[in-house]
């Protein structure tokens, strides 16, 4: 089949990736001049199954007003005349309850383990680096009130099989030894070892170089204006470089893609969430992170990428707007600089900023949708980097008519009927 990709994020290149190697003929088309230069660029590193949870659970709502308050809090909201932020939130606030969080986090698990072994496989068959490390991921926590609450996060990773460990000061410092330089700053952490990091653009880069090699078409600079429809299925999508038109069709626009749907009459809930990274030299190796590390009170996770520290956080609900605000830049330099004081040079921070497509009960939306050629994979939030790959395989999977590795149905946009 003839297929073409709206998108050319890790979303969109793994797709391809993955339906290039089923046989299908595949363009990619973005108005970008390159892979991976909007949401994909700067993210924070991490490939984190075992945090893959919604954002939406039991008790957010208070902690959202205590975030709210705090100078360097995880939370901004810049309120607008918007009824679909305000659809959104009311939906997301209708998720925090303990049946909800259970439910979609059972539906974000399995995806976001398959992914990670999917990710595995296709760096061991293709030999694409990208300052990849499997060393961990490590929360840590400023406090003994946030270390007794994470009894409800153990036991769903205990029921999900997610291999963990709950570290005193001594065992975090064992992992992320450039602690004991601050280690009167912390009580204890949670460490997942069989978490991931990597940059994801330089990821998203070469993948798409491979599947050019592999006969995959990338028509870059090309503006997607309309999806066009005619006799209940899509004929093609009007660009700037005039009508493209294929035997199925995939939208991976992120938060972009309500926008194109809506004429069709396919109503998405998924919401731009801005946020925010610094990715800075590092000056010293022995005072840098080895692997991530959340910083629990402030949300911020600080990622080691080959020499870069790259750190992202900041959940702000602003719509599509991409303006740099400068507090932002402050809480994050500020997390660094308080746990690796020695590690990170602040003075070379390169500031970036990307809207996150977010659903308002967690899960991403993939498969296909009422009309027959069209498909979805969009709405992964901040996990876009950590479920690529297993996204891309269950979409190749659907579209090629085969029986995925794992029951995905929860996942379509169905699930909001």
């Amino acid at each position: 089949m003839k297929i073409l990709i709206l998108g050319s994020g890790v979303i969109g290149v793994t797709a391809a990736h993955y339906l290039a190697e089923a046989g299908h003929q595949v363009t990619v088309v973005d108005r970008q001049n390159g892979p991976a230069l909007e949401t994909s660029f700067a993210n924070a590193g991490e490939v984190s199954p075992g945090y893959s949870s919604p954002w939406a659970g039991p008790g957010i709502p208070v902690k959202a007003i205590k975030w709210l308050l705090m100078k360097h809090g995880p939370l901004v909201i810049r309120p607008l005349i918007d009824p679909a932020m305000w659809s959104w939130v009311l939906k997301m606030l209708m998720n925090c309850n303990a049946r909800s969080y259970a439910l979609n986090k059972a539906r974000m698990v399995p995806i976001a383990e398959y992914a990670r072994d999917c990710l595995r496989e296709l760096r061991a068959s293709t030999g694409i680096a990208y300052d990849e490390r499997s060393q961990g991921t490590l929360q840590l926590f400023r406090t003994e009130k946030q270390l007794a609450g994470i009894s409800g996060d153990v036991e769903v990773l205990k029921q999900f099989g997610v291999p963990f460990e709950v570290l005193d000061p001594a065992g975090c410092i064992a992992a992320e030894p450039a602690l004991a330089r601050v280690k009167g700053k912390f009580v204890g952490g949670l460490r997942l070892p069989g978490d991931e990091t990597g940059d994801c653009q330089m990821f998203t880069e070469r993948l798409a170089s491979h599947a050019a090699g592999r006969g995959v078409t990338f028509r870059f600079g090309t503006t997607i204006e309309r999806i066009v429809t005619e006799g209940g299925k899509v004929t093609g999508v009007a660009t700037s470089a005039g009508l493209l038109a294929a035997d199925a069709y995939v939208v991976a626009l992120g938060s972009y893609s309500p926008i194109m749907l809506r004429p069709l009459g396919l109503s998405l809930p998924v919401y731009p969430i801005k946020g925010y990274s610094i990715t800075v030299p590092i000056k010293d190796e022995a005072g840098a992170p080895q692997s991530t590390v959340m910083d629990e009170t402030y949300k911020v996770a600080i990622t080691r990428l080959g020499s870069r520290i790259r750190a992202g956080g900041t959940a702000e609900i602003s719509g599509y707007d991409l303006r740099l605000h400068d507090g932002r830049k402050d809480t994050l330099t500020h997390s660094v600089g308080d746990l690796f004081p020695a590690g990170a040079d602040l003075e070379g921070a390169k500031f970036w900023c990307g809207l996150r497509p977010m659903t308002p009960d967690g899960p991403p939306i993939i498969g296909g949708t009422r009309y027959p050629n069209l498909y979805l994979s969009t709405g992964h939030g901040t996990l876009g980097w950590t479920m690529s790959c297993g996204s891309g395989r269950v979409l190749a999977d659907i579209i090629s008519g085969r029986k995925p590795d794992i029951d995905v149905k929860d996942l379509a946009l169905s699930r909001y009927r």
